[in-house]
């Protein structure tokens, strides 16, 4: 057979596998439809998903003020046939984890995380009000004291947020709250967490802000004091306002790189 005839029958082929996929995609399309309203992965009694993550760009305000991610694109579509970008990141950039090995010599780093921590009960401490009055207020052990209270024993495993307000501030100077000196964004007070440490069983810490500490703190004592006890945090997180006091499931897709001392996730809340 001449090169001609068996191109244009590799064409031809491939021509009706596409047709077959389109056709069975179109079918899938509807059947996904269909269930929408009862995934698998909600079948312990949520009922929705809820993006906990900001979208990451070179313009996300991060802590050193300067841009911690870029993406230069390799390969075009038009050109090559196919989209790919190299992309260079700070690990501590956007939604992400810390992890114990960010603030201990020789902690858990990222990819050490046990995969059964990264799914936690999520229980969130509201402190918008307090924070849209002072722009320094941190969680304390009244605020945590408050939330048992109202809601019962912060479970075994859990992550407990702070709610600031401080997520719908993302993409103003407010947000980093630099005033030429120090920071200004709430966080979470080192007598907070050690009480955490103390008495309740949660796993990790999340905050909707730059830093597990408040801004203006001069010695990370938050960091200093949780992330050396083994477990992790969360900044940045996004939508906290979307999502109960408790009752949500928060699932952490924290990346797996040798030794990291964390990175950008991808985190969700069933609610």
């Amino acid at each position: 057979m001449c090169d001609v005839c068996v191109m244009n029958a590799v064409k031809d082929r491939m021509l009706s596998r596409r047709d077959l996929f389109r056709t069975a995609t179109a079918a899938a399309a509807v059947t996904a439809v269909g269930a929408a309203a009862a995934p698998k992965a909600l079948a312990a009694g949520h009922e929705r998903v809820e993006d906990m993550t900001h979208e990451l760009s070179a313009d996300f305000p991060t802590y050193f003020g300067s841009p911690g991610f870029s993406a230069d694109q390799k390969f075009h579509f038009d050109k090559d046939g196919f989209n790919l970008f190299e992309m260079t990141i700070n690990e501590h950039t956007g939604t992400h984890v810390d992890a114990p090995l960010h603030f201990s010599a020789d902690g858990m780093s990222v990819a050490e995380i046990p995969v059964t921590s990264l799914v936690a009960p999520l229980c969130v401490v509201d402190i918008a009000a307090k924070a849209d009055d002072d722009p320094d207020a941190q969680v304390t052990p009244d605020d945590l004291k408050a939330w048992t209270d109202a809601n019962g024993p912060i479970p075994d495993g859990a992550c407990v947020a702070l709610y600031s307000g401080w997520g719908a501030k993302v993409g103003t100077d407010a947000f980093r709250g630099f005033d030429g000196e120090k920071q200004h964004y709430p966080g979470f007070h080192s007598d907070a967490a050690a009480m955490l440490i103390e008495e309740t069983g949660a796993g990790s810490i999340a905050v909707d802000t730059l830093s597990l500490d408040h801004g203006m703190s001069a010695d990370f004592a938050t960091h200093y004091l949780w992330l050396p006890s083994g477990r992790f945090g969360v900044e940045c997180l996004a939508n906290l306002d979307k999502v109960p006091a408790t009752g949500a499931t928060l699932v952490v897709g924290a990346p797996k790189h040798r030794g990291g001392t964390g990175g950008p996730a991808r985190i969700f809340a069933m609610v």
